[in-house]
């Protein structure tokens, strides 16, 4: 079936529909990754986002039941230049198409992800609509004009207190829509886990008495989420506190400091950050459309982005709070900056970076 991407600033392009055949709006943004789809497909994070991915080929190694982020996809719609019909690998499960079919995803081919990508450079992010018939130029604006995201993270955030056991570490982790890896890589390292709803008070979570509190990554603005960063500041001197992506920005503002959208975000397993602590240089894994623009008073910045100079990283000496944007976890992307998750651990246990 024939459909088109038309993006608010108006252009077309025209390709072919396959997954689940439905009209879809949502803010399209770019992937430079070559491979880990299926991750980016089930990672909260992209929850209300058409992900463009600019790798030519996807789908050939199909997909398998295991490698999942979450327990399903949360993207508005995947967007490739080819997708592969027949994939090849021997934990091959579903193909791309059936497996977004499942999900109720649409998906397009047939366009030219280069042009599209280079139009999100140039003008910014942009919201769009997936249209499967005919539209009216006012039906198209009316549709995208009705598209936010501001309840994403109520969307993906767990609904209920859960605990994963283990015998180092407690951490109570509140959970804006985290990524599976982001507990897996915790939990081998021997620590219990207590996982809260984003809307968990500083009163339930200093009550199952924590070794430290760790901010989860999600979608969206997190000037949406204030019922966090009020949380926060409620436990900042109190406990430990350690934070991914979208946790560092709430972090951030909990502290004092702002944030401020990115043009078209860093979505990839590609960014080069340097961290000024071991004066190395990592390629991390990243997911956000947001950052720390002002760094809140008495901040020692430890990473920073080598595309844009954005700051990746902070630590706070005396509260013991350390925070990153990028994502140690990867899934998917390099695990070089692994460690990061030693130094939280370090940190929530009173150590000095």
């Amino acid at each position: 079936m024939k459909a088109q991407l038309i993006l608010e600033n108006g252009m077309v392009f025209e390709g072919k529909a396959f997954g689940y055949l439905k009209e879809t709006i949502g803010e399209v943004v770019f992937n430079t990754g070559m491979t880990g789809y299926q991750e980016i497909l089930t990672d909260p994070s992209y929850y209300g986002q058409m992900v463009v991915m600019t790798y030519p080929l996807i789908g050939n190694y199909g997909v398998n039941l295991e490698d999942m982020e979450s327990t399903k996809a949360h993207v508005r719609a995947f967007i490739v230049r080819e997708k592969c019909d027949f994939p090849n690998n021997f934990r091959c499960e579903l193909t791309l198409d059936g497996y977004l079919k499942a999900q109720k995803i649409i998906g397009l081919e047939g366009i030219d992800t280069r042009a599209l990508t280079k139009v999100l450079r140039n003008h910014g992010t942009m919201r769009a609509i997936i249209a499967v018939r005919e539209l009216t130029p006012s039906q198209i604006k009316l549709k995208i004009d009705s598209f936010n995201n501001q309840h994403a993270v109520p969307e993906v955030t767990t609904k209920e207190v859960y605990t994963v056991e283990g015998d180092g570490l407690h951490v109570a982790m509140i959970d804006c829509g985290m990524k599976q890896n982001i507990v897996r890589s915790f939990n081998e390292r021997g620590c219990k886990l207590t996982v809260f709803p984003y809307d968990a008070t500083a009163d339930e979570v200093l009550a199952v008495n924590p070794d430290g509190v760790f901010l989860s990554n999600g979608p969206a603005d997190p000037k949406d989420v204030p019922t966090v960063v009020n949380m926060i500041k409620e436990i900042v001197g109190k406990k430990p506190i350690t934070a991914i992506c979208l946790g560092h920005q709430l972090l951030s503002l909990a502290l004092g400091g702002d944030t401020s959208k990115l043009k078209f975000g860093h979505h990839g397993c590609n960014h080069p950050v340097k961290d000024h602590i071991s004066n190395r240089v990592y390629i991390t894994s990243q997911n956000h459309n947001y950052y720390v623009s002002t760094l809140p008073e008495g901040a020692v910045v430890t990473h920073t982005n080598l595309n844009d100079n954005t700051v990746e990283g902070m630590y706070f000496k005396e509260l013991d709070i350390y925070s990153v944007q990028f994502h140690p976890e990867a899934c998917p992307g390099p695990t070089d900056t692994a460690h990061i998750f030693d130094e939280f651990i370090k940190v929530m246990q009173g150590g000095k970076l």
